[in-house]
């Protein structure tokens, strides 16, 4: 077997167990009651596009606030950081187009101080694009690429380099879960990381509910267009026959618990098919699709301490609207 059949061969096993981590999500979720589909699905190629529409949305304020913090108090954040980490690599979980973190790797690259970007994605298209992108943009960055799931793509990074890690995890990501669920997460991180590493967390904070509900369903129908996106996705990669057009966008939130929740709501009585397995729904029943959690400054902080942090130190945007703040292993 030659170099060029080896590689054709192992990029169709991943593509097969892509597929089969895919269906078993998307069938579990399907399957359980109330019904729900993860929201890492969301970003295949047209997902990622939809999305930068999103963020492009005036109703969309997360960005803008992230983006004024990170280009504003660059220096400050990162005064704090040598301060602890003379080097490190800098690790992006969920990078996307790196648009946020680019302030930071400009200013360090600026400074002179010589790293690795490891930007983590589950969409091969992000990372190929960041890949060959931002070494363009950038000159003298260098970046390596991880195509994958955060924990096994953390462990890949360690395995690359055994320097200190700064691990990002920006635009409001942890709030792509429930509490518990985040605290989990949070504790699961810690303890892939070493004494000493450091991590800079985004948290979209309360504010008035009218705000936060527009940011997920804006006028021009992107948001819907995201969700619905995920079942066009179904109907391509794993067989199935949803009619999109029989599926609603409905967003909520709950300004008390800080819940921003999205769910696809069916129109009728109506069987799906996946993958030769059928699902049934009710007239009206329900789809969760994502959830948006807001914070307070002091749940982010003792988040930080529950999962085993130290909090150093926060930056927040003019309007107090986005919190962005610094934790330690």
């Amino acid at each position: 077997m030659n170099s060029e059949t080896t590689f054709i061969s192992r990029h169709s096993d991943k593509e097969t167990l892509v597929r089969a981590k895919f269906l078993q999500d998307v069938l579990k979720g399907l399957s359980s009651s109330p019904k729900y589909l993860e929201s890492k699905y969301f970003y295949d190629n047209n997902g990622d596009r939809i999305f930068q529409q999103i963020m492009r949305c005036p109703e969309y304020y997360p960005t803008d606030c992230e983006l004024e913090i990170l280009s504003g108090q660059t220096a400050e954040i990162l005064h704090l950081i040598r301060e602890r980490q003379e080097t490190f690599d800098l690790v992006e979980l969920g990078a996307g187009d790196a648009l946020k973190s680019s302030y930071l790797l400009k200013y360090l690259i600026g400074q002179g101080v010589s790293f690795t970007y490891y930007p983590i994605d589950i969409s091969s298209n992000v990372i190929e694009s960041l890949t060959h992108r931002l070494p363009a943009e950038i000159p003298g960055l260098v970046v390596k690429g991880l195509n994958g799931e955060y924990f096994n793509m953390l462990e890949q990074a360690a395995m690359q380099s055994s320097n200190p890690k700064l691990v990002l995890f920006l635009g409001s990501n942890i709030g792509n879960m429930f509490p518990d669920d985040a605290l989990k997460f949070c504790i699961r991180l810690r303890e892939s990381l070493a004494p000493g590493d450091l991590l800079l967390v985004g948290f979209d904070l309360k504010k008035d509910p009218n705000t936060v509900l527009a940011a997920y369903n804006d006028k021009q129908g992107y948001t819907k267009e995201f969700n619905l996106n995920l079942l066009t996705r179904i109907n391509r990669e794993l067989d199935g026959d949803f009619d999109v057009s029989a599926f609603q966008h409905y967003p909520t939130y709950n300004p008390e618990s800080g819940a921003c929740e999205s769910y696809l709501v069916s129109s009728r009585k109506q069987q799906v098919h996946i993958d030769g397995q059928m699902i049934n729904f009710e007239a009206t029943e329900t789809i969760h699709m994502e959830i948006s959690q807001k914070y307070t400054p002091a749940e982010a902080d003792q988040l930080a301490k529950d999962a085993g942090f130290v909090p150093l130190e926060s930056y927040v945007d003019s309007k107090g609207w986005f919190l962005d703040t610094i934790w330690q292993c």
